[in-house]
């Protein structure tokens, strides 16, 4: 079991090198939609989903709040947009949500001084196992706060996903963290009405 362990260790920390190595050898996109975050981000298909828009996929598994941060010169330069989400790998780390929201705050006034006009949205964190819905209800508050100062919009998904208890719904999830084709399909219907306001061509 620890081999096996250990062997999966070893190629999500390839999977995710691989990836980020990629980007470097890629211009930071301009003028597009840019998705960014972590492997819920990775595993969405922007380009189907949001064809008209031309959305370009900034995401990589096992990413926390400095990892984005790492790696903005890669993703941020002139984007049409962003979507941001981000945070759940920080609390599964055992960081405090206050620890988290601080680095998001950092993030957050990092990406505005790169792209000051582009329509910024902070996504909430979304909902995993029951066990985590009080911390990331409080990060998410902090998210809202910090989105309000940074003139970004806060684009809440927890009514969408959540259950009752505050974890992720069954249907939306096999592993309670990462999105089945219904979760993602939950997920779009929130971010639809966002992308069609932005100021592009459809």
């Amino acid at each position: 079991m620890l081999i096996y362990r250990l062997g999966r260790r070893y190629m999500l920390r390839t999977s995710i090198a691989m990836r980020a190595s990629q980007f470097e050898q890629l211009p930071a996109p301009t003028g597009r939609v840019v998705f960014f975050g972590d492997s819920i981000t990775e595993g969405g298909l922007w380009d189907e989903w949001f064809p008209q828009v031309r959305p370009v996929n900034r995401g990589i598994g096992g990413n926390t709040v400095d990892d984005l941060r790492a790696r903005l010169d890669t993703a941020i330069d002139a984007p049409a947009a962003i979507f941001l989400l981000i945070g759940t790998n920080d609390l599964g780390l055992g960081e405090t949500p206050g620890q988290v929201a601080e680095k998001l705050r950092l993030l957050v006034e990092e990406i505005r001084e790169r792209a000051p006009h582009a329509p910024l949205h902070v996504q909430s964190v979304m909902p995993r196992k029951a066990k985590f819905a009080e911390r990331i209800r409080e990060l998410n508050s902090a998210a809202w706060q910090i989105a309000a100062e940074a003139d970004a919009a806060y684009i809440d998904l927890w009514p969408a996903l959540a259950d009752s208890n505050g974890a992720l719904q069954p249907e939306f999830t096999r592993d309670g963290l990462h999105l089945s084709g219904a979760g993602y399909a939950a997920w779009i219907d929130v971010l639809r009405p966002h992308l069609a306001a932005l100021p592009i061509e459809h």
